[in-house]
Formats: C-alpha cells, sequence, structure tokens
C-alpha cells in the first residue's frame, strides 16, 4: 500500500507537503492546484464552445431579455397594490429598469459604463415604503432581501455586521453567488442609524455613524467576504466571496421630524398653525422638497448620501387615500377579510359609514396605512372568533355604530390620541 506522505500529483509531480491536498485515483493522483486549473480551462473552453453555438448564444440574448417590463408597466403593476405615491412609484420604476439595463449592458468600444443609481425614499411611517419593495419583489426575477438597519453595529460588538444583509440576499438566492449579485437589497429604517452628535469625537457611535461608515464599499461596489449562513465572522467559517458592483440598494426611512429642517431650509415655519388649517397642511407637503442637504442635516454622513444618489419622498396618507387602500387594491383589507369570511360561509358588508369611521380612527392614532389593519383586527376579532361555531349561512354588517362599540370596548377606547 502507498504510504500518503509519499503521493505525488501525476501533473504537476507536487509531493503532498507541498500542497494543500492530493486526490488519488487508481493509477494518478491529482492536488488541489491542478484541479483549481483544470477548472478555469474547462470553464474558459466551454464559454468559448457556447458563445460561438448559435442556438446557445440566441438562448443567452433571450435570457437577458426575459425582463420585458418598461418603466411605465412596472408603476402600472405597482398602482394595482398601493393607492396614490405616483412620484416615489415613477423613481422606483426606472431604478428597477435601469439597473436591468445595466445588468444586460454589453461591452461597447467608447467603454461607457452605465454607474448604478441607489435610492433613498422618506416618508411617515405607514406611508408604503416597505410596501413599495415587497411588491417590486413580487416582479422580479433576481433576488430580493428586506433588511432593518437597526439590527446593524460596527464590526467588533454586540449585533450584526452590515455584511449580513449580503447574507440574507445569499439564501434567497439559494446560494446562487452569480444570482446574489445582480440582486436588489432593501434597507429599511435607514434613518435609525443617522449620526447621534454633531462631534464624532465624543463618544464612540457604533450603531450610527459606524454602521454608515461601514456600508460605504458596500453601496459602491467592492468584493465582500460573507458568511452563507449569516452571524458573526470566524477564523473558521467558511466565507463566500460575493461581489457588490451591480447589487441595486434601495434605502428607506422615516426621518420623523425632518419637515422642520426642511422648513428651515426654505425659510417656512412648521409650528403656530391650529390643527386642520390650510397652513397645516401645506406644511404636511414639505417632505415633497426633500434633498440630500436635508438628509444630512438629520444625520446621514455626506459619504453614504453620496452613494444614494436619487432622493424620493411618500407624502402622507390623507382621508381619501386611507379610504382606497382600504377598499382598491387587489389585496385590500375589505377584500381579505371577505376573503376568510367567505371560508366560514359567512358575508361580511362594510358599510360606507363604518369605513369611514376605521379611516377617522387611523388619521387620530397616526399610524398610516398600517394602522388600518390594527383598528380592523380590533373590530372583527369577536366575529371572526363566533362565526366558526355558527351553522348555516351567516351575515355580518360592519357599519359605524358596530365598528364604535368594538373599538370603545377595546384597549384603542382608551388610547389618549396626542
Amino acid at each position: 500500500m502507498e504510504d500518503k506522505n509519499d503521493l505525488q500529483c501525476s501533473f504537476c509531480l507536487k509531493k503532498q507537503d507541498e500542497v494543500e491536498m492530493i486526490v488519488s485515483g487508481a493509477k494518478a493522483h491529482i492536488c488541489d492546484e491542478c484541479v483549481e486549473n483544470a477548472s478555469k480551462i474547462i470553464k474558459k473552453e466551454l464559454n468559448f464552445f457556447l458563445d460561438n453555438d448559435d442556438d446557445i448564444r440566441e438562448a443567452k440574448v433571450a435570457l437577458k431579455t426575459a425582463f420585458e417590463y418598461k418603466p411605465k408597466d412596472i408603476k402600472a403593476h405597482l398602482d394595482q397594490y398601493i393607492i396614490g405615491q405616483d412620484d416615489a412609484k415613477k423613481v422606483i420604476s426606472v431604478a428597477i429598469y435601469n439597473h436591468y439595463k445595466r445588468l444586460n449592458q454589453e461591452v461597447n468600444e467608447d467603454e461607457v459604463e452605465i454607474e448604478k443609481s441607489n435610492i433613498i425614499m422618506a416618508g411617515e411611517t405607514g406611508t408604503g415604503k416597505t410596501l413599495l419593495a415587497k411588491t417590486v419583489a413580487k416582479l422580479l426575477n433576481v433576488p430580493f432581501a428586506i433588511v432593518d438597519a437597526t439590527v446593524f453595529t460596527q464590526a467588533g460588538y454586540v449585533g450584526e455586521d452590515v455584511e449580513s444583509i449580503l447574507s440574507r440576499l445569499l439564501q434567497n438566492a439559494d446560494y446562487d453567488v452569480e444570482q446574489a449579485e445582480r440582486g436588489i437589497i432593501y434597507i429599511d429604517e435607514i434613518d435609525k442609524i443617522g449620526r447621534k452628535s454633531d462631534n464624532p469625537s465624543i463618544t464612540r457611535d457604533v450603531s450610527g455613524e459606524g454602521v454608515q461608515q461601514a456600508m460605504l464599499k458596500l453601496l459602491e461596489g467592492t468584493d465582500v467576504l460573507v458568511p452563507p449562513q449569516g452571524g458573526r465572522k470566524h477564523p473558521e467559517q467558511k466565507m463566500v466571496k460575493i461581489n457588490t458592483q451591480n447589487i441595486l440598494f434601495i434605502c428607506g426611512g422615516a426621518f420623523e421630524g425632518i419637515e422642520k429642517v426642511i422648513a428651515r431650509r426654505v425659510q417656512s415655519a412648521t409650528i403656530g398653525f391650529k390643527k386642520g388649517t390650510a397652513s397645516e397642511l401645506k406644511d404636511e407637503e414639505l417632505i415633497q422638497h426633500v434633498n440630500a442637504q436635508d438628509l444630512r442635516s438629520f444625520g446621514l454622513i455626506p459619504e453614504l448620501l453620496g452613494r444614494l444618489p436619487v432622493v424620493t419622498y411618500l407624502l402622507p396618507l390623507d382621508r381619501d387615500a386611507l379610504k382606497r387602500i382600504l377598499t382598491e387594491p387587489r389585496n385590500a383589507l375589505v377584500k381579505q377579510y371577505k376573503k376568510l369570511l367567505e371560508y366560514e360561509n359567512a358575508e361580511v358588508e362594510f358599510t360606507d359609514d363604518g369605513i369611514d369611521y376605521i379611516v377617522l380612527k387611523a388619521i387620530d392614532f397616526k399610524l398610516g396605512g398600517r394602522g388600518l389593519r390594527s383598528i380592523c383586527e380590533v373590530i372583527m376579532t369577536d366575529a371572526m372568533f363566533d362565526l366558526p361555531s355558527r351553522k348555516g349561512k351567516k351575515k355580518l354588517i360592519i357599519d359605524e355604530k358596530y365598528a364604535r362599540e368594538h373599538i370603545e370596548k377595546s384597549k384603542l377606547g382608551f388610547l389618549k390620541v396626542a
């Protein structure tokens, strides 16, 4: 029997102690270095063959042009699920479309390379930032990941490393690195990592400015070593290298109070008006004038904003928009509850005054579109608990009286509205 210490690669003639590993065959041996070199040669030759095969080359072109949606088509898809916010939907639609054109760009003689346009969205809670990202994900055939910026800390501190963003994208791509490198990442709550102080020397801001600095190369494009299963890095862990050059980043945040920053910039005021006046409504729309300068005043560092060149906004939801959200989208709450009770052989009807009351409470609690679900759950819980036990055909009418009774006897009825 041959001694392992005497093994020698049949190709490069290196011995066991000169390489990492030698694989033994029946009459020959090969080392890990020769395996890697052979793999590169085979891949190169196969690519040459494929690129010169007419049928396969046509298949490659078909795959590249498989994304047939134009910006208007993407916006039309978003319109089915999201009410209003036309400006934000246009920006997202153009960004997605240009992202695909950039991915499919051929190398030209003029060497003009299209750079990616990462996006940052500002808007109150419940206006649809996360829903925009999730809805876009349904339309795409590239990996998509949604992450929360609040869980990240600077490397070496308790919390998640910024690189775990890519771990989630890799997992959603079924660990296909090539697909992950063409993906889109939505980073939520980006405003929560704003610099805590104008003077960075006072204390180390490991969950604010430290995270922003860690994101810089990630957003711009670089090779990152990522732990496939997420979590902290350690020396013995297997890493996967991902290049972020072609990954599109979309960031969103509420930026609560940024209207005052905008108002100071445009020499306007956001205080001193009574509720319900025209002046207050005008001030609520200040968000549409947001720019990078305002975001910098809020705590985002200039280096980060430079890598998020496209700034857009989402307007606060008024009464009409909230009412439409309840009834119009394909997955509107009213339609969801009707579908739920259909399984119990029950019919539910929301009257106009019942819907108006739900909208009024959502405005009172200032929770945006997200608050509609909380209010509806309070109103519907008793019915959804009782109706499955009843036999025969059942009908439930949600009018103002029914909705008011259930709100007032619930915990929401005891909340003081600011």
